[in-house]
């Protein structure tokens, strides 16, 4: 009862009534006293998934921020890695161009 209850959000009065008349029995407990402790035990019950939703809407921002900060730094990172490339080939296109002109001199000279 106390599950469905939970799971539904609310319980109905029939089954309030059960289950204080369950606990005054077992217990020996006035029927006044049970019906409190059945009311407790519920407010304690919606207090818990209270706590539940909000830490688990805790954790949804914390992952969401954590997945915008990879998801940034992917970005930097392949932005530091194009420029990275294109310096690079610019200083292999201007070290192929000097080897060119040296050996283009040397063969000249060679052959002149």
């Amino acid at each position: 009862i106390l599950t469905i209850s939970a799971a539904n959000g609310e319980m109905s009065s029939d089954d309030k009534a059960y289950l204080a008349q369950l606990v005054a029995s077992r217990t020996g407990l006035p029927q006044a006293e049970a019906q409190k402790r059945v009311d407790e035990v519920l407010a304690r019950a919606e207090d818990a998934k209270n706590k539940a939703k909000a830490a688990a809407d805790k954790a949804r921002k914390a992952s969401a921020a954590a997945a915008l900060v990879g998801a940034l730094s992917l970005v930097i990172g392949a932005f530091i890695a194009a420029v990275a490339a294109a310096l690079g080939g610019r200083q292999r296109d201007e070290d192929e161009a000097g080897y060119l002109r040296s050996d283009s001199r040397t063969v000249t000279t060679a052959v002149g």
